[in-house]
Formats: C-alpha cells, sequence, structure tokens
C-alpha cells in the first residue's frame, strides 16, 4: 500500500504541474536510485521482521467534498483519526472490510462535540469500487515507471486489488 501513496506535488519536485501524483512519502525527487529497487528493499526487509515490528499503512483522504463543502473539518480534529489509528494498531477500532482492506466503520471514529452529521460520516468514510477502479489505472501508470525493477509482490498485490475490484 505504500508504494501507491498519493500525495500533494511538493516544492522539491520542480517543473511538475500542481495537483496530486503518485509519489511515495514524497520521495521521487530525493530517491538516487530506481524505485521499483527500493521497493525491493524495503520487502525483503519485510520477510525479515515479525509482523508486529513492521509499520501499519493507513489513508486519510482529508479533501472529501459534497455539494462542495468539506466532509471533514480536518486541522486540530485530524487528531480523532489519529486516535482511531492508534486505537487500531492496538488491536481495538471498529472496522470493516472492504477491496482496498479495513476501512472505518461508520462509528469509529469520534465526533462527538462536531458539528459532522452521520451521513457526512458516512460520506467521508465511503469505499468506491469505482473511483478505486479509476485508482487501479493511475497505479499501473506509476508502476510502469519502474519497468523490470517492478518487484513481482506490488505486482501480485495489484492483481489482487484489481480481482477485488472485479476488475
Amino acid at each position: 500500500m505504500g508504494s501507491i501513496v498519493g500525495s500533494e506535488v511538493t516544492a522539491a519536485a520542480i517543473g511538475l504541474k500542481a495537483g496530486v501524483r503518485r509519489d511515495p512519502f514524497a520521495m521521487l525527487p530525493f530517491c538516487g536510485y530506481n524505485m521499483g529497487d527500493y521497493f525491493g528493499h524495503w520487502i525483503a526487509m519485510g520477510k525479515k521482521s515479525s509482523a508486529d515490528k513492521l509499520p501499519k499503512f493507513f489513508f486519510v483522504n482529508w479533501f472529501r467534498k459534497k455539494d462542495g463543502k468539506w466532509l471533514w473539518p480536518g486541522y486540530g480534529e485530524n487528531s480523532r483519526v489519529l486516535a482511531y489509528i492508534f486505537d487500531r494498531c492496538n488491536g481495538d477500532g471498529k472496522a470493516i472490510d472492504a477491496a482496498i482492506g479495513k476501512i472505518p466503520a461508520a462509528d469509529a471514529i469520534n465526533v462527538e462535540g462536531l458539528n459532522v452529521s452521520a451521513e457526512e460520516m458516512k460520506e467521508a468514510l465511503a469505499f468506491s469500487t469505482e473511483e478505486w477502479k479509476d485508482e487501479v489505472a493511475l497505479i499501473e501508470e506509476q508502476y510502469a515507471m519502474f519497468g523490470s525493477h517492478l518487484p513481482q509482490e506490488l505486482k501480485a498485490e495489484l492483481d489482487g486489488l484489481k480481482s477485488r475490484l472485479g476488475m
């Protein structure tokens, strides 16, 4: 999952158009060798470590909108999402299974005292198969940049995702 992280183009990526691009941890401008080899290194490290020692990956999208309005209040309230992530790391925190992995249950994140309706939380946490089918095309485009350096494990993960999405 870490290999497909999308992020805003940073100032370090001179010459690129503003917007979101596939750039794992915003490292592309700094990595002096093929990122496929970089991923291969971390895959090998993961095989040497026990699962409880490996980092856990959580995706967030603070910028989902509906009818032009942000669905999540952001900034200081992001600590509520971090609390949920800590709960999940500790074996708590309600989640449901989706094609992309586990996503928070509708009531899993504490919104007490916020002006966020249950419907807005449902929308903020929604999983869309169609949106992720579009993401697959972007992931394939990114992986193509690595050529023969792309680890087979990443290809297998992408194939699994495509299968879960019905592609």
